[in-house]
């Protein structure tokens, strides 16, 4: 049974940051519906004056985020010192877990075009989890040839095939490329499952549905998903988790369980109490 499209979201325009120009597609509004996806910022640019203000140093608690730039250049650096960038088809992968700082700089290039995907932490995990860094650098993303396209496994499992594996929650990450007219099936057994579609280029059609470009498309419940590109080609992100269920408490870059949780996370930085396990960064 294809898994149908539950709910679209387009998002809207706004700045964060130090000014940077972005499309928030899922924020507070969607948290419910979207479970375990938190927030999804998408960025497409020409104009470096729209994203080079970047995210300067600034706290996270409570959260998983991870970036993929289909096209572009972001520096990464971090509390402890460490300095890492990404580039054209790569990701970056920051476990927050019980807190960490971290600053990310895009730099000029013809084209700025990707997302930031935040991604929930199970209550019991939020205060124990290590604040961590990884590096998803080309060299380690498989590429998997289909039929009129490819498949580039950012995170998780396809069919035989394994990349970066989630500690705290499962994540299969997909950047799908289509060519005009072409077709994919993918199995998505498991009624715990959440699972969706973003259309980073170009529109599709979603298990029978028709989704515009830069819309994420949250699946209900089923076996599988059908993606169909139309006259161009697309490119298209496949993300899937499990459902969390779990109470949300959100403020700025803080998401907790609780209203006292989140005081407690706004305290603890007026504290200088903010950091509490040390921090291990990889990058690879």
């Amino acid at each position: 049974m294809l898994r149908k499209v539950e709910k679209m979201v387009q998002g809207y325009r706004t700045r964060d940051g130090a000014g940077v120009s972005l499309v928030r597609v899922l924020g507070n509004t969607t948290a419910d519906d979207f479970d375990p996806f938190l927030m999804l910022d998408a960025f497409d640019s020409t104009n470096p004056d729209d994203y080079t203000p970047g995210f300067p140093m600034h706290p996270h608690r409570g959260i998983e985020t991870v970036t993929f730039l289909s096209k572009g250049s972001i520096v990464h650096e971090d509390h402890l010192g460490t300095k890492a960038s990404i580039s054209d088809g790569e990701a970056q992968w920051l476990t927050a877990g019980s807190g960490a700082y971290h600053s990310e700089m895009p730099q000029p290039a013809e084209r700025m075009l990707g997302v930031q995907l935040w991604l929930n932490i199970p209550a019991k995990d939020k205060m124990t989890a290590e604040p961590f860094y990884h590096g998803v650098i080309n060299e380690e993303i498989e590429e998997i040839p289909i039929e009129s396209g490819k498949l580039r496994l950012i995170a998780g499992n396809y069919l035989e095939h394994s990349g970066i594996q989630g500690k705290y929650l499962p994540l299969d990450y997909y950047d799908i490329h289509l060519d005009a007219g072409g077709e994919l099936t993918l199995d998505v057994e498991g009624e715990d499952k959440s699972a969706m579609v973003f259309t980073l280029e170009g529109y599709a059609v979603i298990s029978d549905e028709n989704v515009p470009e830069k819309t994420a498309a949250k699946l209900g419940n089923g076996d599988e998903v059908k993606i169909e590109a139309g006259e161009n080609p697309i490119e298209i992100l496949f993300m899937c988790s499990r459902k969390l269920e779990e109470p949300v408490a959100w403020y700025g870059p803080i998401v907790m369980n609780t209203q006292e949780e989140l005081q407690k996370a706004f305290d603890d930085l007026g504290n200088g109490e903010f950091i509490i396990h040390e921090a291990k960064y990889e990058n690879r």
